[in-house]
């Protein structure tokens, strides 16, 4: 299955790899292949992560690549990530628009 990464979901990585780049270039380099890395989990088993507990949508899923959620909307023809989101944090609903 095709995934697709939303604007936000890409502002997200980037701004993580920004975050982390002011200790280390290769750790920052290194965290965002890992998160990227698990689109192709999700393309394959789409319903691998859990639902969100924070949505209690079906729809709406996240797998776990520490300390980030990443979260996803499972769709008949495509997977879209929505967020890439520090699992300390809350989760707002606005930041998965």
């Amino acid at each position: 299955m095709r995934v697709h990464w939303t604007e936000n979901a890409i502002k997200h990585l980037t701004d993580i790899h920004a975050y982390i780049s002011e200790n280390s270039r290769i750790y920052a380099a290194r965290m965002v292949d890992r998160l990227t890395k698990n689109s192709e989990q999700i393309a394959v088993f789409p319903r691998s992560g859990r639902m969100v507990p924070e949505f209690r949508a079906e729809d709406i899923r996240e797998v776990i690549e520490r300390p980030y959620r990443i979260i996803y909307r499972t769709k008949p023809e495509q997977i879209d990530v929505l967020a890439v989101i520090h699992g300390a944090r809350q989760i707002d609903p606005h930041m998965i628009n």
